[in-house]
């Protein structure tokens, strides 16, 4: 276990970071570039992707056949984290949820006619993607066997009834990846379908509005009454729905992690500039040990969840499933990135909390961390389990490590 980076790694790392400095933070800094959305406008943002491709920087986790980088998962967590000294750097080199999350689940479980169709358009940037999965109450949330969205099948198609909602990217998305249940078998009863946004039989009811800044796409509410998809569009096989989420959801929930780390540092970055230059009863805020104990302890912390994160991402490149690692970095960095947030908005004082910086930006994005993708109490139940199932294994440095259920 290394977690230096190889010099190919290292030294894509630093295009990255240059890219980001000369031709992303420079959109982000001028007010005039946001959209209402508080996001980024295609139209401004698309000539930036063009140098990103140009630059050979685009699609990091995408396959080298349809013009991604195909890059190894510890590099991901390096080249993630230094396009998120941007709230825009992960749009521009194709690095940003759902997309992320959805060109690496159609790379692992899609069928090459399925890629070809797909992920290809996907990759290239051609188009945008959503995953369909959370239902409002009764339906399933953080519990995927609540779902209750159904899939009949008639003939060689199937028609689906049901409803979503604070589905991510879905206005505007081309290509949607929805969960229905096709049985109500506890662990086959979950099928993952593939459909295009012009096929009849489906509708968004609504733009949901958020506390945070939004998506690109928003956070949407969908309602199905017999759209039909072809059962040539189901991924991995009827029933296998459950298995293909952790396919998805293990790395996307690291990909968060990945990029909450850049915007935590780049909290910090804002919070030290300020203090080193504002004085205050005859002493700069830089050389007060309160505030150097405050810009400690999150650098700790930022660093701590650097090592989790990195860790996970090099036992899922061992070909281990890495679960508790992945909620371990999940949790932790979550927490790190609403706390470096608030921090940086305390020290800045009322600069902080004004939209002179992007501080409150990501202060109002960091609030959902602790709840996308599983909330932090439903990581921390998964961590309790394996606790008790693993005993002292539970401390495993590796992915096939340690001696199942000794105590």
């Amino acid at each position: 276990m290394d977690f230096s980076l190889s010099p190919e790694i290292e030294a894509l790392r630093l295009r990255v970071r240059a890219f980001v400095d000369e031709h992303v933070l420079p959109l982000e800094k001028d007010p005039a570039n946001f959209a209402d959305n508080e996001n980024i406008p295609h139209h401004l943002l698309e000539p930036v992707r063009v140098k990103a491709r140009a630059a050979g920087l685009w699609a990091p986790q995408a396959p080298k056949e349809y013009g991604g980088m195909e890059l190894p998962m510890v590099a991901w967590a390096a080249v993630y984290e230094e396009a998120a000294r941007s709230i825009f750097g992960p749009l521009a080199i194709h690095c940003m949820a759902p997309d992320d999350g959805n060109m690496n689940m159609l790379r692992l479980a899609g069928t090459q006619a399925q890629k070809d169709k797909w992920l290809a358009p996907l990759v290239a940037g051609k188009v945008r993607s959503a995953f369909a999965m959370t239902e409002p109450s009764p339906g399933g949330g953080s519990d995927p066997t609540m779902i209750r969205t159904r899939a009949e099948k008639r003939g060689n198609k199937y028609v689906i009834t049901g409803r979503k909602w604070f589905i991510t990217g879905a206005d505007g998305a081309a290509h949607f990846i929805l969960m229905a249940r096709t049985s109500d078998d506890a662990r086959k009863g979950l099928t993952a379908f593939l459909f295009h946004k012009d096929q009849p039989g489906w509708r968004i009811v609504r733009r949901i509005p958020i506390m945070g800044p939004e998506e690109h796409g928003g956070h949407c509410e969908l309602e199905f009454d017999g759209l039909e998809i072809p059962e040539e569009n189901i991924l991995m096989g009827e029933g296998e729905g459950l298995r293909l989420m952790q396919v998805r959801l293990g790395p996307a929930r690291l990909t968060h992690c990945m990029r909450w780390t850049g915007f935590a540092k780049r909290c910090v970055e804002i919070a030290q500039a300020y203090v080193a230059e504002r004085e205050g009863f005859g002493i700069k805020l830089a050389d007060r040990e309160s505030v150097q104990m405050k810009l400690g302890e999150i650098g700790q912390q930022i660093q701590i969840g650097r090592l989790l994160t990195m860790h996970a991402a090099w036992m899922l490149d061992q070909g281990g499933r890495a679960r508790k690692e992945v909620s371990m970095a999940k949790v932790h960095v979550a927490e790190t990135l609403h706390r470096a947030a608030d921090m940086a908005i305390q020290l800045q004082g009322a600069r902080g909390y004004s939209k002179d910086t992007v501080v409150e930006w990501i202060y109002r994005y960091a609030r959902s961390a602790k709840l996308v993708d599983g909330a932090s109490e439903v990581h921390m139940m998964v961590l309790a389990k394996f606790m008790r199932n693993e005993g002292r294994d539970f401390w495993q440095w590796g992915p096939g490590e340690g001696r199942r259920n000794e105590k």
